[in-house]
């Protein structure tokens, strides 16, 4: 469908008429992690839709627009063509940065947020472990870090799956793994899922980044849930969101036997969780 300039991929069940849950993938993903979650927030009753992020997938790739102005543009605008005024977002990743600046910069789109792995923006900086830090660094250089994860069929990206879930874990099983390689080696997907991390780091010293850090100082006016793998080697469990930068409900979930893919890693936990938040909604 079309949005912001661009074209997305979105997979949908549940009824057409029920409230619209949106899910955001995070790196190195696509739509299809959200395939434990779809089926079972439509059996609830809700309209379940699962977007390929700009540049994933089989989302547009554009040369530019992976910063979070146009992310959350993006956002908006695939809840607009949906048919939809609002929708519940739910962000694992990169996908709930993405959550977090919509709620902000969108208001009237986002009626809620589930933040997965994600801790509010203004904290995101300083919570990631060694190992992610040690990839961020690394993802700054040039034209090397694509060439990894194109290199051997990419094996580079099941690592990456592995190092950030939780140690002794099943994820990512053999179709998981195929299906993520074969996602991120459609070129040019693997320099436009590094240009979000890009943005992220050399716009802290530029006026936009400036910009957004002092626009994503107002509070979230929706209620948030916050849920984070106790065993997440790549985002600190401790990275909870202050409450001043949330101006209504919300609630922190850690899942103790999961890592940095909680809704993969313990789907069933994760799902029982998200519905019931969910239903807070009807009340």
């Amino acid at each position: 469908m079309a949005a912001n300039g661009a074209r997305f991929h979105v997979a949908e069940c549940g009824p057409a008429d029920g409230p619209l849950v949106l899910f955001l993938h995070g790196f190195p993903e696509f739509w299809w992690a959200w395939r434990h979650q779809l089926p079972v927030v439509a059996a609830a009753g809700y309209r379940a839709v699962a977007m390929d992020l700009r540049g994933y997938g089989a989302s547009d790739k554009t040369p530019r627009g992976y910063d979070p102005y146009t992310a959350a543009a993006d956002v908006s605008g695939v809840i607009r063509s949906l048919g939809a005024t609002d929708a519940v977002v739910v962000g694992h990743g990169w996908g709930g940065f993405i959550g977090w600046s919509a709620a902000v910069l969108a208001p009237r789109q986002v009626r809620g947020l589930a933040a997965v792995s994600a801790p509010h923006p203004l904290v995101l900086a300083r919570s990631g472990q060694a190992k992610a830090l040690t990839h961020t660094a690394w993802f700054q250089l040039p034209i090397f870090p694509e060439r990894r994860l194109l290199a051997h069929d990419g094996l580079h990206i099941e690592r990456l799956l592995r190092a950030w879930s939780a140690p002794g874990g099943t994820f990512p099983d053999a179709e998981s793994s195929r299906r993520y390689r074969a996602a991120l080696q459609v070129w040019p997907a693997p320099h436009c899922a590094l240009e979000y991390h890009r943005w992220f780091v050399r716009s802290r010293l530029r006026p936009d980044g400036r910009k957004y850090s002092a626009r994503m100082r107002t509070p979230v006016a929706v209620p948030v849930l916050q849920v984070h793998g106790a065993q997440d080697p790549a985002v600190s469990p401790t990275a909870v969101t202050p409450p001043h930068l949330v101006a209504a409900p919300l609630r922190h979930e850690f899942l103790t036997p999961a890592g940095h893919f909680p809704h993969e890693e313990v789907p069933d936990l994760f799902n029982t969780l998200i519905v019931d938040w969910l239903a807070s909604f009807r009340t």
